[in-house]
Formats: structure tokens, sequence, C-alpha cells
């Protein structure tokens, strides 16, 4: 074969092993990626690289099919849905395709009927996206069709890992070791020559790790030479502000030719620093780099660690944030800064729930290297952003494998069972049941965060009916008592290996059911504020309200014509969660009062008290039951619950439940105190009965001044507004901590 003719055979050979023999067949060579923000890695807008620049995809004639063919394309399984109208943002650049028509089966989107590239009557408002499957498609090669320039294109592997030495594996979390990735089925190192520490930012952040750290190099170099080369084919070039390394360009193409391979260099390595909540151990470095401060952005209202509402303090008082323009590089900014890795998703229309308060910030913009979010820039003037636009937050975590001590076992689904704990016994590891003597909400609460199910919505004390393992019935951990923020149920108080349980396991072991949303009540303080007064009425007028112990113990011996001194006020209870706040007792069990003529669907579930300013209780009354009923509801949401006639009780979501300072044990009984100045104190579902995304904001707390004719109320607050500085004011205001938990 003469020389031109076999150099030109060789060149087609070359070609088709790059997949690019397609451009030969009449078909263009392409690259997709996903992207624009508020997305997780597999959604977003639809980009193509095509010669040299990256542009999008007109949403004209789009299809499933065609969605099928991005998503394959991109090593995914298959669509889930499109999305017309620039849902993920508009893109920048040409609009590459038009009209296009798959069928589904095509290879590339280059394959499927269009106008042709570039030729596009479209505006960028009508870009498309799509939502592909999770899972991946096992041993697809990502880079295998691109020209000869890798310029512009980002990296697309299979998976990404962190792979620790022998002297490493055994810690929790794993925090440092060789970066690796799957691509082709196979996993492969990277060459360090061109790694940078920008690129350890972001694979620590993938990890759950807010930071990198140095490292000791001499034992990976040691390792290197002894070991088989196998690495990638490519450098990785991050900025640093990724969120993920798919977000990272892919650098220069790597020389595989064995060991004149990655010459100068050797397997890229990290070392992270993981966040505060999982420092291995508290050493004197930990606490001089964490100095304990006032936090000025903080996460509520999500099930599992690492995800939330965010809420910025500002003036002492906490508030949220507007989701306008709210992106994954400020949703990185507050995940680093409490601790977690990148962001996995920025949350936006309040999807954790409504927040309470001002709306303190704005159309946030940050570069993605600020220390908290506070550092970047935003509108302060957040007019028309109402609660419903709350922005959030889901935070990539570390694997501390929390979820293989712990399992449910017998339910009916995988988020309901008895709870089974692994426990050491004699030497070994063996699983066994939990006791239920004081077991409740906030216990329940911690198993389902623990397991990542999210929120409790039942506690069980009995069993049963969910036949467990028998090989797993003794009881092995008994006087649990959890306050709700523990990462696992061994993080709770418990007795140690001195298990006393007089009922035993089996049948009387703890059991939980667990849901992926929550109510979350909320009182209205300006309302309380504004309809607070004194009424003195005579006790022939309270014979309903005493039956029902409205009244204070006093009462019981009163002359039946002497008059009560009642403080009375209005209480509106909103349901700012994201699912409807329901009575825990079944209808059968609610109790008829007649007196009052209706049913009681809880025995408490509110307190009224006042205390001295130092926190000593002087006077209360309570709801001992209730009609819990939409009173009213936000513009477009319909009623659900009615009390009349033996209807359904409930508060539904975006609803509220008005009780009218003129209705019965609507006040406190006041006769017996002093003039004086106290603290008035409200707390709503006080004994945890009914599973809540946050309990810190079931308080509420008003300073109170009696000069024995009249009363004022003022500075009234629900729990967790404020500053630790400024509710020193206000006892247990902030953590809810009441005297009988």
């Amino acid at each position: 074969m003469s020389g031109p003719l076999a150099i030109a055979c060789l060149l087609s050979t070359l070609l088709c092993m790059w997949g690019l023999c397609s451009a030969q067949s009449g078909h263009p060579v392409i690259q997709l990626r996903l992207a624009g923000e508020k997305r997780k890695q597999n959604e977003g807008r639809v980009e193509v690289f095509y010669n040299g620049e990256w542009g999008t995809v007109c949403d004209d004639d789009f299809s499933i099919y065609a969605a099928r063919v991005v998503c394959r394309e991109l090593g995914y399984m298959d669509a889930v849905s499109w999305l017309p109208s620039a849902k993920y943002g508009r893109g920048e650049g040409r609009i590459w395709l038009d009209n296009v028509h798959c069928t589904g089966g095509e290879k590339s989107l280059a394959h499927c009927e269009s106008n042709g590239f570039g030729v596009s009557d479209c505006k960028h408002s009508e870009d498309v996206g799509v939502v592909c499957s999770q899972k991946r498609i096992a041993g697809f090669k990502f880079i295998q069709n691109q020209a000869n320039s890798v310029e512009g294109l980002t990296v697309q592997v299979e998976d990404v890992r962190i792979r620790a030495t022998y002297s490493h594996r055994k810690r929790i979390p794993i925090t440092e070791g060789v970066v690796e990735v799957k691509d082709g089925g196979k996993w492969r190192q990277i060459c360090n020559e061109d790694w940078t520490e920008m690129n350890s930012r972001v694979i620590c952040g993938m990890y759950g790790f807010p930071d990198e750290k140095n490292f000791n190099a001499r034992p990976y170099k040691l390792l290197a030479k002894r070991r088989k080369k196998n690495y990638w084919g490519f450098s990785v070039n991050c900025t640093g502000n990724e969120a993920d390394l798919s977000d990272c360009k892919l650098g220069r193409q790597i020389e595989l030719k064995g060991n004149n391979t990655c010459r100068k260099g050797m397997p890229a390595v990290v070392s992270c620093v993981p966040g505060r909540a999982f420092a291995p151990s508290v050493s004197a470095g930990f606490r001089k780099a964490y100095r304990v401060e006032q936090p000025l952005v903080r996460l509520r209202g999500g099930a599992m660690i690492g995800e939330g509402r965010v809420e910025v303090l500002r003036n002492g008082e906490w508030g949220t944030v507007c989701d306008d323009n709210w992106n994954i590089r400020a949703a990185t900014v507050v995940c680093r800064e409490l601790g977690f890795g990148s962001a996995k998703e920025a949350l936006t229309g309040g999807r954790m729930g409504q927040g309470i308060g001002s709306v303190h910030m704005n159309e946030v913009e940050c570069s993605g290297f600020e220390k908290s979010l506070t550092e970047c820039h935003f509108n302060r003037n957040s007019l028309g952003c109402s609660h419903e636009e709350d922005a959030a937050v889901r935070c990539n975590v570390p694997k501390m494998g929390f979820n293989t001590r712990l399992r449910l076992s017998g339910g009916r689904n995988p988020y309901e069972g008895r709870v089974e704990v692994l426990a050491e016994r004699n030497g070994s590891l063996v699983w066994g049941a939990v006791c239920s003597d004081s077991w409740g909400t906030m216990e329940a609460m911690v198993v389902c965060k623990q397991l990542g199910l999210g929120f409790a919505s039942h506690a069980f004390q009995e069993t049963w009916y969910w036949q467990g393992s028998s090989s797993s019935d003794a009881v092995v951990m008994s006087g649990v008592r959890c306050s709700g923020t523990e990462l696992t149920l061994d993080q709770c108080l418990h007795h140690g290996k001195h298990v006393v349980c007089p009922k035993g396991g089996g049948r009387f072991a703890a059991g939980v059911s667990c849901t992926q949303t929550a109510p979350d009540l909320v009182l209205s303080a300006q309302v309380v504020e504004q309809t607070t007064y004194l009424e003195d009425r005579p006790m022939y007028a309270l014979q309903c309200a005493q039956e029902e112990r409205c009244l204070s113990s006093t009462a019981d011996k009163a002359d039946p014509h002497s008059y009560r001194r009642l403080l009375r006020f209005s209480s509106q209870i909103h349901n700012n969660g994201l699912s409807d706040f329901r009575p825990r007792a079944s209808p059968q069990s609610w109790v008829w009062h007649e007196c009052h003529r209706h049913y009681h669907s809880m025995e408490v579930f509110t307190y009224y008290d006042l205390l001295s300013l130092n926190g000593t209780k002087v006077a209360e009354g309570h709801k001992a039951s209730f009609c819990l009923e939409d009173t009213y509801c936000d513009e477009g949401i319909q009623k659900r619950y009615e009390c009349a006639n033996f209807g359904s009780q409930g508060i539904t979501v975006g609803c509220w439940d008005t009780y009218r300072h003129d209705i019965d044990c609507q006040w406190i009984d006041i006769t017996d105190l002093k003039p004086g100045d106290y603290i008035f104190q409200v707390v709503i579902n006080p004994n945890y009965e009914v599973a809540e995304s946050d309990y810190t904001n079931n308080i509420m707390k008003c300073r109170s001044r009696y000069d024995g004719h009249r009363i004022w109320t003022y500075n009234c607050h629900i729990g967790g507004t404020l500053s630790s500085d400024v509710q020193e004011t206000f006892p247990g205001l902030l953590t809810n901590q009441l005297s009988h938990r």
C-alpha cells in the first residue's frame, strides 16, 4: 500500500475509534451538556457544543423522544420529562437546533431531523430543558465523540470517588485519598501534573467537606511507584466555585503511553477539612479553627441534615432570602459556611416551608468564594417578595455510615417498622430492639433523619402488628431521650450497657413511621399583641370553663357570685409547613364535651402562661382540647377541615385557625396576680404530640405589665426569630426548652 493511502486509512481508523466516523457519514459531531441554575445534575437546559462553540436548542417541536436521545447521549438510562420556555434560565450564544424531530432511537441529537445547525427563528426565551432518570448507563464512555480540540467541554464521567489508602480507610468520614473517576465502566486516576487547589476544593465540596488542606505527599509517591499505571486520558480544569466536577472544564489530553504517562507527576490526591459536626475528634486544633460564634446563617424546616430554608440574621432578627436569582453558586456559599460541602440543589418557591418575619435578602449574587452569604451582593429592597418565594438548599454531606447502624423491620413499606439497632454484645455486633418506655415523637424524628427517610409521622410504643426478625426481639437500648438535634439515636441520652425495660421488646418494642413532609404551626405574635385585654367575668358564667379546668385552682373554692379576672386575647395559628396538621388520635377516640358541645381531638394543644421575669410560672391557662379547623386560607387554597357535624379536624397548609378572644378558655385567669412586670408565654403542641418540621417557632413570648387595673402586652416574639444576645431577656425563647422535657 502506498504511503499517502496508508496514512488516509490509518486516519480513518483513528477517527472511527474516536467516534468521528459519524462526521464522515454526513452527521456533524456534537457534544451535549445540561446547564442552567436551580438544577440537579440530571436536569437542565440542553446545550450543544458544535463548531467550537456552545449553544442551545429551541423548544419548537421538541418531544419526549428527543429528550430520550439527549439523556442517553449524556449517559443516563432514559428521560423523565422535558421543559419548554427556558425553565432553567436563558442560555447564551447561538441557538444551534430548531424544530428537532427524533424517533427516540437515534445515537445522537445530531442524527435527528431539524432545520440544520444554526438555522432558527427562536429566542433564548424558548430554550428547551430536560429531566433525565437518575440511573446511569453502566460502562458508558463519555469522552468519545469530540473533535481534536477539547476546549470548552465539561467533565462528564460515570462517577467520582476519593479512594483512601489502607491507613485511612477505617476513618469515618474518609477525608483524604486518591481522586478516581469512572469512565467506560472502569475506575482510573487523574494525573496531577495540572492538578490545582481549585480542583481539590470542588472534589471536597462534592463529598460534603467545606474546604481542602495540604497533605503529606511522600507515602502517595511511594505508592505510585509500586502500582501499575491506570490514568484517565484528560486533566481537569476547575475554577473552584463549581458545585460538581461535571461543571468543570475538561483540561488537556494526557498521552496514555505506559511509563511515559504523567511523567512528571503521580495520581491526584485530595485532603479535605470536615465541618464541625463531622470532625473525627474535637482536638485543640479543631477548637482553634472553629470558634463558637453567633451564626449569621442557618437552615430551618429540612428533614435531613444539610437541607432547609435559608435564614439570615440582620439587626438581631432572623429573616428569609427571596428566591429571585437564587442559584447553585449562592446555595454552595451557604452550605460551605455551615460546614457542609457544595450544594446539591438550590431550591425556590418555599420548597422547605415558609418562614416568618422579614425577607432580608433579594437578588443574591455570589462569586462562590465568599466566607458567608452575607458577603455576597444583594438587593436590600425586597419589595414584592413574599414567603412563598423563600429560598432553600440541599447540601452535600459526608458519608458517615449512620444508616448502617439502624434499620426498620416488619413495616408495610420502607418508611415504617420496628426500630432495630446494631449493638455490641459479648464482643460481637447484634441487631436488637429499642425499649418503648418514654419513646415519643422526638426520638422517632431522630430515627427517620438518621435513615434519611424524612420526618416522623408517628412514634409507636407497641409494634405487635409488625413482625420483625425474631432474632432481634431482645432489647439492646433503653431509656432513650432525644432533643431532636442529634444526628443519630446513639447521640441521644440512653442507658448504657445495663438495659432497663420492664415490658421487654417484641410486641412492646419502639417503632416509627416516617414521611417526606411535615406541618409547621406558627402563632401570629402580632394578633396576640393587638387583641390583649382584661375582662372581669362572674363565676356563674364560667361553669363550662371550670369543668374543662380552664381557671386557676383557687376558683374551685370561690364564691359563685364572685368575679374572675381574665387576660383575654385572640390566637391565630398558621400552618406554614408542607403537609396538613392532623390530630394524632383517630376520630373514634375523640371525647364529646356536652357543656361546650364539641369533640376534643387533642387533650393538650396549647399552654398559656404568665411567668415572672426570672421564668417562674405565676398564672396559667390552656386549651385542654379544642375544635381544630380552617378559619381562613390564603388565596387559591380550599378549606378542608371543619368541626361542625363531627367533621374532620386539622389545619390545611396555607390556612390558619383563629381562636377568637371571646370564646371560652381563650384566656389566662389572673385573679390572684399582683401588679408588676411579667412574661406572657404561649406554646403550641407543647408535648410534641404531632410531628412538625420546626418546633422552635411553636413558642411565643411577650413582655407584659399589669398595674392592677389594666394590662399592656408588647415586644411579642416567636421562638427562634431573635439573635441569642437579644433573646436573653426572654428565657427559653430560642430553644423552646420546656420544663417537662
